[in-house]
């Protein structure tokens, strides 16, 4: 069988701005989904994953919508891939699919998204070869948002497609979205030329985005939206703020405005400064508005960014959806950071946390 793999993603800035067509900067991780994959001419769709022993799923493709809701939950995702290229016309005629992933689940690194866009590529190279990198990441949206039922944004989708190694993302969403020139830039982000490191430190407290914390966050940003009588939260200022009579509303708006300047202000550091330990600032206030503007830290990640800033971390915050997952800490010295903080979980009570370094990867792309 051939094999694709698609990344995880660590978002070096720009949390909860794509569903409110905002900017992001996320890098793809090392870490990633194998999808390996052979054509059908039965109607059936076969699926096993290495993390499910024994756990066979089959379904006949015109049965998929149908039986979505009998499906095990993890299924739901590459079947969704499966879904969306019949939806769309393509002659998939039936597929045998075999995943494994090491991107770890729930601690916020885009491993449903991995697993999306590693089913979206090897079906693209099987069946569909004319669809476009932009046409992918939809696809893999969609398979989440509508056969999952995970109302995520483009993010995930568009750093596991899109991103180059050596470089972080920088994607204006609402660019993309409207197919429009610019959308994109590969900006480079090498850390270790400047004595830097990137640290990942997954605390262990798993976070679910289909649990409704993260939909209720969307909600609100909506209707901050519709009460400014705006397009989407990217079109506001700071000034627009204060019109916000509902004190929640006026939080998560206070949020997606500041992350939007803070990723516009990141990726001009990236372009014009020989040192990156000038972002670090950046990305603790980021952590600070998602804590007390939109509400979406936990004790783990809090506790983990203040040990990380207390051992010397030029800045730390966490990533992803929240309620749980992992955060990022930019360092000189990994080994006496994460020391640090394994130790202060654990004169804490929590589990001991999981700690690695990362480097910007590939996105999704052919293994053989």
């Amino acid at each position: 069988m051939q094999k694709w793999i698609a990344p995880g993603r660590v978002n070096i800035i720009g949390e909860h701005t794509d569903y409110n067509d905002g900017f992001v900067l996320p890098i793809a991780l090392s870490l990633g989904v194998v999808c390996a994959a052979e054509p059908r001419d039965d109607g059936l769709v076969r699926l096993t994953s290495a993390q499910r022993p024994g756990d066979t799923v089959e379904v006949q493709l015109n049965a998929l919508v149908a039986q979505r809701n009998r499906l095990p939950g993890w299924a739901r995702y590459p079947l969704g891939v499966v879904d969306e290229f019949v939806r769309g016309g393509h002659r998939v005629r039936g597929v045998d699919l075999e995943l494994d992933g090491a991107v770890p689940i729930g601690a916020g690194l885009s491993s449903s998204a991995a697993l999306c866009c590693a089913v979206t590529i090897a079906l693209r190279d099987l069946f569909a070869p004319e669809i476009t990198d932009r046409q992918m990441v939809k696809v893999a949206r969609a398979a989440e948002n509508d056969f999952a039922g995970v109302p995520t944004g483009l993010l995930d989708q568009s750093a596991s497609i899109l991103c180059a190694a050596g470089h972080a993302l920088f994607l204006d969403v609402r660019a993309f979205t409207a197919a429009e020139l610019g959308a994109t830039e590969q900006i480079p982000f090498d850390l270790e030329a400047a004595g830097l490191t990137l640290l990942v430190v997954d605390t262990g407290q798993p976070h679910d985005l289909s649990d409704g914390g993260y939909a209720e966050r969307r909600a609100q940003c909506e209707a901050a939206a519709d009460a400014l009588n705006l397009p989407a939260l990217r079109d506001a200022t700071s000034e627009d703020l204060p019109r916000l009579g509902d004190s929640v509303l006026r939080r998560r708006a206070t949020h997606v405005v500041t992350e939007n300047a803070r990723v516009l202000a990141v990726a001009d550091k990236l372009r014009t400064s020989t040192d990156p330990r000038e972002i670090g600032e950046l990305l603790t206030a980021s952590h600070r508005s998602l804590r007390d503007d939109f509400e979406v830290s936990a004790p783990t990640l809090d506790l983990a960014v203040e040990e990380a800033l207390d051992a010397g971390a030029h800045g730390a915050r966490m990533v992803g959806g929240g309620f749980g997952g992992s955060i990022i800490a930019l360092v000189d010295h990994a080994d006496r950071v994460a020391e640090h903080i394994v130790n202060r979980f654990a004169a804490t009570g929590f589990a001991p946390p999981r700690v690695f370094t990362v480097e910007p990867a590939a996105g999704a792309h052919k293994l053989n």
